[in-house]
Parts: structure tokens; sequence; C-alpha cells
């Protein structure tokens, strides 16, 4: 070497440098003080949990930022990408708020991972700095509804968001009070401290509620929330910004409610390979640079593509394949990581489904596959299977179905290739049925499926007798 410098590495440090500078895995540092990493090495043992958690800092890495590629993390506007007739649409919408006129109610509706959320929040984020520069008081109260179980839980949810937004305390208590309580506290925040404010219910349809109540929760909700500016409760312009991975949704809207809520629909439909790959290049500063390799993106967003067509995948893929790289201790992301994460994605990619679907539908397919469990061929039928339901909606006090929107949510499934059904008849006298049959163990979408605290709460035992006395009868 020129001018007698030590050899350097890849990265542009002399070997000589690493020795000095890096852990010291070898050398006399080690002979006259050995950490107990070396001593593991040598003598065989494993290594600690702490000497695992330290060697974390002796590696370089390849991700700078995990924040990018974190599916649900809200990211600046310019990486929002392939959705600029949605974008505008809602903001168009939304913007006549800056001219202190009632904005409308959206539904803002398609498969999950195609940008509802994202491009909710961006729009309300932006109009709030807007309306600032206008003294116009906007606030932007959002919920998701998956992580709530009664109106009354929504209510008292909305007031604490709205307490946060405005930076003040919410005056009544999640629990002991009435709803009625709730409402006035929700409506007494938005009044005193907001002009104008959006609403934004993500994962409406998960909001069943009590199955004592002649329509879901969700219905009472958007009927209450889109009444309140109609009717002149609040003084604040109010938009309620309903979203859904159903399209159906509404129609278990009563008609009072829909009679007030009438919204604007926006619709999203699923990326492209070419729309995944720009996502994907607006989050390549996730990593640093030149880590990787050219290929990586592309194939990301192909795999993600052929599969759903959801953001989330490809994220997940990119993270996934960056993860490996670094468990491995190599310094790039290369196809052959991607590859790795792509099985290690589809392998979860069901149960991921599974976990997603509103609390009616996880209902109807634990009954199922509890009965699948139980049989030879894994299969149920569907007699069967909603005599179970109908016990879970006993079990945990929720919203009941008739015995045929049950079959109908489960034929739902089969556009997530969690079961396949075929018509079987036992004879004259026993009439028709469906038999569903599972293209994953029913144990494994059970597992996943008690991960809902709402399910995990039904005794095991008791749903395996009803389940023993329902397979017997049909046999």
């Amino acid at each position: 070497m020129e001018n007698g410098e030590a050899p350097r590495d890849d990265v542009g440090t002399s070997k000589d440098e690493t020795r000095e500078q890096g852990p010291p895995a070898t050398g006399s540092a080690v002979a006259e003080n050995p950490s107990s990493a070396a001593r593991s090495a040598t003598e065989g043992e494993s290594q600690s949990i702490t000497d695992l958690l330290l060697e974390f800092d002796h590696r370089g890495g390849v991700i700078r930022d995990r924040s990018l590629l974190d599916p649900n993390h809200v990211v600046e506007e310019d990486r929002i990408v392939g959705r600029d007739e949605q974008l505008q649409a809602v903001t168009e919408m939304l913007r006549v708020t800056l001219g202190d006129n009632p904005p409308p109610n959206l539904f803002l509706y398609g498969p999950s991972g195609t940008g509802k959320s994202l491009v909710a929040s961006a729009v309300c984020k932006n109009l709030g700095r807007a309306c600032e520069t206008r003294d116009i008081r906007f606030g932007t109260i959002e919920v998701n509804c998956q992580d709530l179980d009664t109106l009354g839980v929504a209510v008292s949810e909305l007031a604490r968001r709205a307490a946060d937004e405005a930076l003040v305390d919410a005056e009544v208590p999640r629990q002991g009070v009435a709803t009625k309580e709730k409402w006035e506290e929700l409506y007494r925040i938005v009044g005193r401290h907001f002009d104008a404010v959006a609403f934004v219910l993500d994962e409406l349809d998960m909001l069943v509620g009590r199955r004592d109540r002649q329509t879901p929760a969700f219905s009472r909700l958007l009927y209450q929330l889109s009444r309140a500016g109609a009717m002149n409760d609040l003084d604040a312009h109010v938009s309620v910004v309903a979203i859904s991975n159903d399209a159906k949704v509404l129609d278990d809207v009563g008609t009072r409610a829909l009679s007030t809520f009438t919204p604007e629909d926006v619709h999203f439909d699923d990326y492209d390979a070419t729309q995944l790959r720009s996502i994907l290049r607006h989050r390549r500063d996730a990593f640093y640079a030149d880590v990787l390799d050219e290929d990586v993106v592309p194939l990301a967003a192909a795999v993600a593509a052929q599969a759903n067509g959801d953001a989330r995948t490809a994220i997940d893929l990119l993270r996934i394949a960056g993860e490996l790289a670094e468990r491995n201790d190599e310094q790039a992301v290369r196809e052959g990581h991607v590859r790795q994460a792509r099985d290690s994605v589809e392998k979860n990619r069901v149960l991921e489904v599974v976990r997603g679907i509103s609390t009616q539908k996880k209902l109807c397919l634990y009954a199922t596959a509890a009965v699948a469990a139980e049989t030879d061929d894994q299969s149920a039928r569907s007699t069967a299977g909603y005599r179970v339901y109908r016990f879970l909606t006993d079990a945990i006090d929720a919203e009941r179905y008739h015995r045929e929107t049950y079959v109908n949510k489960m034929k739902e499934m089969t556009t997530y290739s969690l079961v396949d059904y075929r018509r079987q008849s036992c004879g004259p006298s026993s009439g028709l049925f469906l038999e569903f049959g599972f293209e994953e163990a029913p144990g494994t979408i059970l597992e996943t499926l008690r991960e809902d605290s709402r399910l995990a709460a039904i005794d095991d035992d008791d749903v395996r007798r009803v389940v023993e006395a329902q397979v017997r009868r049909a046999t």
C-alpha cells in the first residue's frame, strides 16, 4: 500500500484499526481480563443474555431508522405514493373547513394495507396546520375500533383522545358512569376547545358491541357523532371519517344513522408492483447508504404485489430482509434475504388475516374451526358451527347473527384463503348444509384467534364440551 498504510476493509476502516477499536475477541486485552463471552467461546458454554445484548453494540448493522420500516408509522406527505387520487379527493372534501364551513362525512374503504389510514392522517395533519394559520382551532380525534368493546368504551376513548388533543384532562372516568355522561364530556371538550374536528374511526366494523342491542355499536356511534353536528349539539363543525376493509359495512348501519351520516365514499384499491416499488424506494433511507443490493426493492415489491397488493407486506419484507442480514452480521441486504423473508411472511400471512378480521367474523371462524378441530377430516358442518357460534356469542355477551348471516360470513372467508366449502346432504330428510374445510390447521387458527382478549376469556373446556355434543349430534 502507498505511504505505508495498513490494508483497509470494505467499509474503509483499516484492519489494524478494527483490531484496536472493535470488540476484544482476541489479543492481550482478553488474555489479561477475559470476558464471559470469550470464556464461553473457549469452554463451549452459551453466551449470557447480557453478552448477547452488548454484542449488538459492536455490530454496525444495516438499518438506520427502523420507524420507516414500521407499516403503521405515519410518514411525511412526500413519502405517500400511489395514492394521488385519494389524497386529492379527501383533501378537497375536507378543505372547506378553512372557510369556516362544515366538512362532509367520509367513508374510506378498501383492502388492508392500501393506505386508507395513512391518507386520512396525512390530510388531517396538514389541515390542522393550515387552520392554525387562520386562527381556526381544528382537532383530529382518532381511535382504532379494534381495541374497543362497547359504545360506552368507544365514547370514553373519544373523550380521552379529545382531551389529549386539547391538552386538557377529561373529567369523566372510563368506568362507573353512564354513557350519556361520557357523551356530555366529549361534547364539552370539543365545544370548548375546537372550532372544527374530524372524528377518524379506523377499523369501524370491529366495534360490534353487546348482543342485546338491535343494531351494532358502530351504527349508534355514527348516528350520535354525525347527529351532534347536524342537530347543533355542538357549535364546532364535525366530520366523521369512517375507515373499513369491509365495503359492505354500511349495510349494517341503521336507517336513522345513514340519514345523518350520508358519507362521501373514497375507494382504495390494491397497489400494483410499480406503486409498491415506489413506496419502498421512498423508504430506502431507512437503511444506511449503499447497503441495499439493486434487486432488493424490485423483488420485495413483486412478491407483495403477487401476494395481495398490500403495502404492509412489502414494507415487512424489506424490514425482515434487513433484520436477517443483521443477524448474520452481513454488511448488505441481498436478494437471498428477501427470498428468506418471503418464506417467513407467506407462512404467517394467513394468520395475520385472522388477526385483522372483525369480531363477528372471528366468532364465526372460531366456532367453525373448533368443530373442525374435533372431526377426523378437519371439516365442519354449517349446522354444527352455527350452534357453537351461538354459544360463543352468549359467552362474551356479543350480538348474534342469524344463521344465514353466519353462513355468509363464513363464505367470505374463502376470499382470504382461510376456508373452502361445498354443499352436502345426508339424505332427503336431512336437507342441505355447507361443509367448511380449512386451508390452515384449525388448531393453529384457534390459537391465533385466542390472541383476542374477548375470545381468550372463553373457557376452553366449555367450548370443547359444546363442540363434542354437536359432533355427536351430527354423526
